[in-house]
C-alpha cells in the first residue's frame, strides 16, 4: 500500500517489524521481498511519486573537493530515488541504466588499492546477482561478449587479447522499472510505503546500542502532486498542508537513502552519541567513492569496414535484452601491472560528445513529455542555452539513431571513460553549518582523487592502444596523459563509500552483514557500503546486496535483539 504519511493523524506512531528508510532501487528490492510474507514492512520515502521542490531542496549541499554537480541534481527525493536519474536514451523515448556485476578480483584485497577487499568472494555474491537480473526486468547474468555476439557482424572473431577485452553491460529501463514496483507494493498488504517522511534522527536505547524508533518529519505546503487513488494514482493539487511529525518503532531498521544521506543520518544521530551514531572510530563518511568519468580522446579504425561490426558497440537488442559492448582491461594485466579498474566505450559522435548542455535538453523533453517540471529547471535552461553546438550535435545524433543512418563509416569514434577510484579517506561527506527547511545540518561533500587514479587510468588508455595496434585494429589518440585531474573530470552520480563494509570497526561503519556496528537491529545497503567500486556502475550490486540483507533478516527478525560482540 502507499499512503500520504501527511494525511496521518497528528503524532499518530507507525510500527512495524522491518523500517526501511529511502525508496529508490536498494529500498524497493528490499521492501519486495517481503510482499506477502508475514512481516509488517514500512517503506519510508522523502517525497512524493514525483519530485517537487521543496522536498528536493532538502538534498542541497555543498562540494569543497573536485569539482562535483549538484547535489541535489544527482539524486532524487522521489519514490524510484535514483531510477529518476537514470537518463540513458534507450530510443522510443525510454531511457535507463547499465547493469554490471563487479570482477571477482573486485572483493579481493589488493595490495596495490589501498584499504581494499570485502568480507566475502564473488562466487558468495553470484546467486543474488542472479535475482537482482530479475528484479531489474534484464536478461541472464552473463557478460561475456562471446555469448552476446557470438561473431562480429563481418564475420570476423571478436576483438579480444590477453591484456583487453569487451564485456557487455545490460540496460534497465526507468519507466518500466518504476511502474511494475510502484504498483506491486501499492497492491501489497504488508508492505506499506509512506510517502513525504524525512526521517531526522535515528533514536537508541539509553546504551545506544540499539534503535527504538525514527523521528520522521513531513514537510508543509508541497502540491501539485501525484497520488494514490482507489487502484491507481491521480495527480492532484494540494495546499497549506501543515507539517507533521511522528514516530516509527520497529523491530529493525535499514538505511537505504543512498551513500550521501546514510552518512548524513548516522551524523545527525547523535543523541547517545556526540560523534553521530556509527561514528565511534569516525569511520562514517569516510571513503566517499566515485566512478570518475570523461569524454576524451579518440578511437581511429584501420579500416573503414570497422563500421560494419560497430553495432555492438552500441546499444542494441539482443535476445530480448538491451546490451552494449564495451572495452575493458583484463584481470591478468591489471594483476601483472598493479592498475585498478577501468573501462571505455566508443561513440560515433563529434567532438562535443555529451555534455551538460545535451544531457538538460534531454532532461527538459522527457519533461515536457511527461508533463512536468524537472527539478532545478532554470539550471538545465541555462546548460542548454550555453552549450548550443553540444544541443545542436547531440539532436543531430537522435535525428540519426531514428532513421537509422550509421553517422560514422570509418570515423573517429569518442571515448567515454570510466575508471575505478581507490578507497581514499580524505574523500569523504561531512555536515556543513547550513541547515534545511527542517533545520537540518546539511550535506558537505570534499570528492578526492590522487595521482594513484590519475595514473591508472593512463596507464589503462596505453594499454588498450597498444592492443589495437597490434590486432591491427586501430589505435587511440590519448588526451589524458597526466596524473593531475583534468579539468574535464567529472563524476558518474554513483555515490559509494561512506558507510563502508569491514569486519573491523575501525576500518568500516557496518559488518559482513551490512549492520552497523555496536548497534544491534540496524542495518545499511546501497552503494554506501562499498570497500570498492570497480569499474561497472552500481546499480546491479546495490540490488544484490539489498536481495542478500532480506534473507539475513528474515533469519535474524523473530530473535531476541543482542550484540554478538
Amino acid at each position: 500500500m502507499i499512503v500520504d504519511a501527511r494525511l496521518l493523524l497528528e503524532d499518530e506512531p507507525v510500527a512495524a517489524d522491518v523500517c526501511i528508510i529511502g525508496a529508490g532501487p536498494a529500498g524497493i528490492a528490499l521492501a519486495r521481498e517481503y510482499i506477502g510474507t508475514d512481516l509488517r514492512v514500512c517503506l519510508l520515502e522523502s517525497g512524493g511519486l514525483e519530485s517537487d521542490e521543496a522536498t528536493q531542496s532538502l538534498r542541497k549541499g555543498e562540494s569543497v573537493g573536485l569539482p562535483y554537480d549538484r547535489l541535489d541534481d544527482a539524486r532524487w527525493r522521489a519514490f524510484g530515488g535514483g531510477s529518476h536519474t537514470w537518463t540513458i536514451e534507450l530510443g522510443n523515448s525510454e531511457t535507463g541504466a547499465r547493469l554490471h556485476a563487479l570482477e571477482p578480483s573486485d572483493f579481493e584485497q589488493r595490495d596495490w588499492v589501498p584499504y581494499s577487499g570485502w568480507p566475502f568472494d564473488r562466487a558468495h555474491l553470484d546467486p543474488y546477482y542472479e535475482r537482482a537480473h530479475r528484479f531489474f526486468g534484464v536478461g541472464p547474468a552473463i557478460y561475456d561478449e562471446q555469448y552476446w555476439f557470438p561473431r562480429a557482424s563481418h564475420g570476423e572473431p571478436l576483438l579480444s587479447s590477453e591484456r583487453m577485452k569487451a564485456t557487455v553491460f545490460q540496460f534497465t529501463r526507468a519507466r518500466a522499472f518504476f511502474e511494475e514496483h510502484r504498483d506491486a507494493i501499492h497492491r501489497s498488504s504488508n508492505v506499506t510505503a509512506y510517502l513525504y517522511t524525512n526521517v531526522t534522527e535515528l533514536e537508541t536505547n539509553d546504551a545506544g546500542t540499539a534503535v527504538e524508533r525514527v523521528q520522521v518529519a513531513c514537510l508543509p505546503g508541497v502540491d501539485h502532486v501525484v497520488m494514490p487513488s482507489g487502484s491507481g494514482f491521480s495527480r492532484v493539487r494540494v495546499t497549506d498542508m501543515p507539517e507533521r511529525r511522528f514516530s516509527v518503532t520497529a523491530k529493525i531498521f535499514v538505511m537505504a537513502a543512498g551513500a550521501t544521506e546514510n552518512a548524513r543520518l548516522l551524523l545527525l544521530s547523535t543523541g547517545h552519541h556526540p560523534r553521530g551514531l556509527g561514528n565511534q572510530h569516525d569511520v562514517v563518511g569516510r571513503f566517499f567513492l566515485e566512478h570518475p568519468h570523461m569524454w576524451s580522446g579518440r578511437f581511429i579504425p584501420a579500416d573503414p569496414s570497422f563500421a560494419a561490426s560497430a553495432e555492438r558497440y552500441e546499444i542494441t537488442e539482443q535476445q530480448g535484452t538491451l546490451v552494449m559492448a564495451k572495452w575493458v582491461l583484463t584481470e591478468q594485466v591489471r594483476r601483472r601491472e598493479r592498475l585498478f579498474g577501468y573501462c571505455v566505450s566508443i561513440h560515433p559522435r563529434p567532438d562535443a560528445a555529451l555534455p551538460d548542455g545535451a544531457y538538460s535538453l534531454l532532461r527538459l523533453a522527457r519533461a515536457v513529455r511527461e508533463r512536468k517540471g524537472p527539478p532545478r529547471l532554470a539550471t538545465h535552461v541555462g546548460r542548454v542555452i550555453g552549450g548550443m553546438g553540444a544541443v545542436a550535435a547531440t539532436v543531430y545524433d537522435r535525428r540519426v539513431k531514428r532513421t537509422g543512418k550509421r553517422r560514422v563509416k570509418g570515423g573517429t569514434y569518442r571515448l567515454d571513460h570510466m575508471v575505478e577510484q581507490a578507497p581514499n579517506p580524505e574523500s569523504r561527506v561531512t555536515l556543513s553549518d547550513e541547515r534545511d527547511a527542517l533545520g537540518q545540518r546539511r550535506v558537505k561533500l570534499d570528492w578526492r582523487l590522487t595521482r594513484d587514479d590519475m595514473r591508472s587510468w593512463v596507464r589503462a588508455q596505453q594499454i588498450i592502444d597498444e592492443e589495437l595496434r597490434r590486432a591491427g585494429v586501430g589505435r587511440l589518440q590519448i588526451d589524458v596523459d597526466r596524473e593531475e585531474p583534468p579539468p574535464g573530470v567529472r563524476g558518474g552520480w554513483h555515490h559509494m563509500g561512506t558507510t563502508r563494509m569491514h569486519e573491523d570497526p575501525k576500518q568500516g561503519v557496518v559488518d559482513q552483514h551490512a549492520r552497523v556496528h555496536g548497534v544491534a537491529n540496524l542495518y545499511v545497503t546501497g552503494s554506501s557500503v562499498f570497500p570498492t567500486g570497480g569499474y561497472a556502475n552500481p546499480l546491479l550490486t546495490v540490488g544484490a546486496l539489498a536481495i542478500r540483507l532480506a534473507d539475513h533478516i528474515r533469519n535474524e527478525v523473530g530473535k531476541p535483539i543482542t550484540l554478538s560482540g
